[in-house]
């Protein structure tokens, strides 16, 4: 990054040409249980997201979504499988990767500033440039003037717009968000969907958005993938033609096109979600 220009916002072709590219071939994880006996979390899951694009994965309580994301990250290896991005096989943590989780992952013990610029500080950034550009991170995602609080004096909205400023101040070419907002209440999360929505149109990374909100993922996402119950695998990918730049995501879901989207989409999910819960209701 330009020195001279610490808050510059990169083009929207430099992902493209950076390749940040996901493809997952046949990707299968196993683990072994406390019994030890092998459990299949995922199982020859097939999926590309191209550049810049954002992919929602769907599906019912453990089918494998969050596993998948790990070995999109590089956290985790596969037992069976791939994944490359921009072309290069994950074989070790992925570069240009940030990752948002359910759980608030901030620093308690930091202010905010201290955790937004925590990313290009560990990248190596001079502390003065990396505070200048953490300042106006803040201020994109709305929390001018709460620099010096902490974690715990933030509402639940407010830390999700800290942790977003965290995931995006890198830059990155890949981001990896799992059920970001599934803690908040519905206004907070409708106004954190525009917020990410319009950072994500200015940046361009590649997105994986794991959800159980179907609406949400309609609403964000360019592709939509449905997993099956556990063992995952792909079911069905469904791509989303609404047009961007969505607008409000509460506009969007009275939409004609929004609303048949959404139902083809259930049709496929439903049987996943009703089988899980049988057998999740039987082993009980």
């Amino acid at each position: 990054m330009n020195s001279n220009h610490p808050h510059r916002a990169p083009r929207a072709a430099d992902k493209t040409e950076e390749g940040a590219r996901i493809e997952i071939a046949g990707l299968t994880k196993r683990y072994l249980t406390p019994k030890g006996e092998t459990f299949t979390a995922i199982q020859d899951v097939t999926v590309n997201v191209e550049a810049g694009q954002f992919c929602s994965i769907v599906g019912p309580t453990g089918c494998g979504k969050s596993t998948t994301l790990a070995q999109v990250s590089g956290l985790e290896r596969p037992s069976a499988g791939s994944v490359s991005v921009g072309g290069s096989l994950v074989e070790g943590i992925t570069n240009g990767v940030s990752y948002m989780f359910q759980a608030d992952a901030l620093f308690p013990w930091k202010s905010v500033l201290s955790n937004v610029m925590m990313g290009p500080i560990l990248l190596g950034m001079p502390k003065r440039e990396a505070t200048d550009l953490a300042r106006d991170w803040l201020r994109r995602v709305g929390l001018a003037g709460f620099e010096d609080r902490y974690p715990h004096q933030l509402s639940g909205g407010m830390r999700k717009r800290v942790a977003m400023a965290a995931a995006l101040i890198n830059n990155p070419r890949i981001l990896l968000m799992d059920e970001p907002f599934g803690a908040l209440d519905v206004q907070t999360k409708a106004i954190m969907q525009n917020e990410l929505l319009k950072l994500w149109e200015e940046l361009r990374p590649s997105v994986l958005f794991i959800t159980h909100d179907l609406d949400e993922a309609v609403a964000l996402s360019d592709k939509v993938v449905i997993m099956t119950t556990s063992p995952g695998s792909v079911k069905d990918v469904f791509d989303i033609d609404l047009p961007r730049p969505r607008g409000n995501v509460q506009e969007i879901r009275h939409e004609e096109r929004f609303l048949e989207l959404q139902g083809h989409i259930w049709e496929s999910l439903k049987d996943e979600v009703t089988r899980a819960y049988a057998r999740t209701a039987g082993a009980a």
